[in-house]
């Protein structure tokens, strides 16, 4: 009996075929950004793999790289590191299709003859629960704040770990936006917060993360989005105009 679901490994000469999965539409900015990031990182070990059902309908994916340059605050050499995983439709969930993705991931890391896989797990925003995780023979490995460190070992060996992000923070006085590519729906979020601050008659300094190493040493968990003032960390995912208002005004 053939497998109703087929896993499509995107790359660089596939792309215009398969898509980013998170941004459909090409005409968004955030797309032109995203495939600019892919297109840097894939040489790297960047992977971005996509299950789709027997009719070609994209049920969800898992974006993947070597942890030497994954864009998360995360310590794990000879790793590879998931970035994102997400099952779209809720009808798709719960049917072993996350599982489908991450035992895929495992294997690859086993044909490349990594230490193991790591991943962030989160019950808040952006980052998946850690629950499919442990359900796939991950353990947690360490945990700060929000976020928890899941490890998948494939031989023995020093731990992985997260690095500490909150000492990181103290630095940056005034407002700040720091950003990077490796979401597609940061360039809309970076756009509106631009504009809201300008209205407000408020400095925010932006700076894009153009490299992994940056990113892991970035002063929030998520690595790729921090939204700071005077020390603090208000933000560590994108967020809408409206929460940015509400933010400004019990600023």
């Amino acid at each position: 009996m053939s497998n109703p679901t087929q896993i499509i490994s995107v790359t660089p000469q596939n792309l215009d075929t398969y898509g980013l999965f998170c941004v459909k539409n090409k005409k968004n900015p955030g797309y032109e950004s995203k495939l600019r990031w892919f297109l840097e990182e894939h040489p790297k070990g960047l992977r971005l793999k996509i299950l789709q059902d027997e009719a070609g309908r994209q049920l969800g994916f898992i974006e993947y790289t070597a942890a030497e340059h994954a864009w998360r605050p995360v310590e794990a050499p000879n790793h590879l590191f998931v970035h994102c995983m997400f099952i779209y439709k809720n009808e798709d969930k719960g049917k072993g299709n996350a599982s489908l993705l991450i035992q895929d991931c495992i294997a690859d890391a086993r044909s490349q003859g990594r230490a193991g896989v790591v991943a962030m797990s989160s019950d808040g925003a952006w980052i998946t629960n850690k629950g499919i995780f442990l359900k796939n023979g991950f353990s947690t490995v360490g945990q700060r704040g929000r976020f928890e460190l899941m490890h998948f070992p494939l031989v023995e060996g020093p731990l992985p770990r997260l690095k500490d992000w909150e000492v990181r923070q103290k630095s940056f006085r005034g407002w700040h936006l720091l950003y990077a590519n490796q979401c597609p729906w940061h360039q809309k979020c970076v756009e509106e917060l631009q504009g809201c601050a300008e209205e407000r008659g408020i400095r925010l300094q932006v700076a894009e993360i153009t490299e992994a190493a940056i990113a892991q040493s970035a002063p929030s968990g998520f690595g790729v989005f921090a939204l700071l003032k005077d020390g603090q960390l208000l933000e560590d995912h994108y967020i809408s105009k409206t929460r940015f208002k509400n933010i400004l005004q019990s600023a």
